[in-house]
């Protein structure tokens, strides 16, 4: 009996360390796999809801809850008249259910059959994510010329995503001059006011502020990733040799 048990405990181990080194050599597919769903799942949510799954729609908009603020506002939507809506037409749909003093107050509105629905995250969260999920795809068909980047690129490929959304905070919270990435009265100013005026208020899709999310969105996706994968491909070389050998 004892000398049963001892070979289904090494069987079981046998098993583990197998897992753990097919693991170590197939993180990289892990990795796409895993950012593929978490990309994908945010456009499931307005499908769902066009379908009139209801349930598994707020499912995927509760998880995202966590990891986006949704103002729908800086959000796409699908199945409906318009890509984006900017904010007084959002406020309007809402019917008075929302303070626009108070912008956490709009996240909660998904959309209608009208308008359609909007994604799981906003449009900042789909060229950052799906940064991480394009560079790791580049990082695997180029791995071996792929040096890296070092801590100093980095953070300056981060740093527009950090200006950017920080004063988008700073404005929404009403700091500074009120409303100041609302209307980016100062870059009409800096530009003599050369474009036409939808393209310094609101977030509506063309607007400034919606290239400025999408494109240090892409800046911060490649900085943080080409910093990060080599780092973890080393990692996963070092730790290969001694799982095959238990």
């Amino acid at each position: 009996m004892i000398e049963q048990r001892s070979l289904q405990s090494q069987g079981f181990a046998d098993a583990i360390n197998r897992s753990a080194a097919w693991l170590i050599n197939h993180w990289l597919l892990v990795m796409l796999v895993g950012l593929g769903m978490w990309n994908l799942l945010p456009w499931l949510a307005p499908a769902f809801m066009k379908l009139g799954w209801e349930t598994p729609a707020r499912g995927i908009y509760f998880l995202y809850s966590f990891f986006c603020h949704q103002l729908p506002q800086r959000s796409w939507f699908l199945f409906g008249e318009q890509f984006t809506y900017p904010k007084n037409e959002i406020l309007l749909a809402m019917d008075g259910s929302a303070n626009p003093a108070i912008p956490g107050t709009m996240r909660t509105f998904i959309g209608t059959p009208e308008m359609g629905w909007k994604l799981g995250w906003s449009d900042r969260m789909v060229s950052f994510y799906g940064g991480w999920f394009v560079v790791t795809l580049v990082y695997a068909l180029v791995r071996k010329r792929w040096q890296g980047l070092s801590w100093g690129w980095a953070l300056l490929l981060l740093l527009p995503l950090a200006i950017d959304g920080g004063t988008h905070l700073i404005s929404d919270l009403g700091g500074l001059r009120e409303g100041f990435r609302e209307s980016n009265a100062w870059l009409a100013a800096l530009t003599n006011n050369r474009f036409p005026p939808e393209f310094y208020a609101g977030d509506q899709w063309g607007s400034f502020n919606s290239i400025a999310r999408m494109v240090t969105g892409i800046l911060g996706a490649i900085g943080l990733m080409g910093f990060v994968l080599p780092y973890l491909e080393r990692g996963f070389k070092d730790n290969s040799p001694s799982v095959r050998l238990k």
